[in-house]
């Protein structure tokens, strides 16, 4: 899986790209995922400093998207991760069910 990671506005450190890495390890045994998309930012609100992740997962069928928002990017990254991973769970619950069903018929 090539993982793509884009800072907009600063430039993201070594530590939290290895970061971003690290977390979307996770994902590589669940799917078929190609490429992931990250995009990490600062929310337009500066003064709050909201520390946004966008993560696009390319894969055959749909693309999962997430964001998630919180006052350190570490944060963010965990929970679009964890959010990614209950995605691509519940896709393959269903897949299954799909398989299960069409054959019992």
């Amino acid at each position: 899986m090539d993982i793509i990671i884009q800072s907009l506005g600063f430039t993201a450190g070594e530590k939290l790209e290895a970061h971003v890495k690290e977390k979307l390890e996770k994902l590589i045994l669940q799917d078929r995922i190609v490429r992931a998309h990250v995009t990490l930012f600062f929310g337009p609100d500066r003064s709050v400093r909201t520390a946004t992740c966008e993560i696009r997962l390319e894969m055959p069928g749909n693309d999962p998207f997430v964001k998630e928002s919180s006052y350190e990017f570490e944060q963010s990254i965990d929970a679009a991760v964890d959010t990614l991973q209950a995605i691509l769970r519940k896709a393959k619950e269903k897949l299954e069910d799909q398989r299960h069903h069409g054959i019992s018929n």
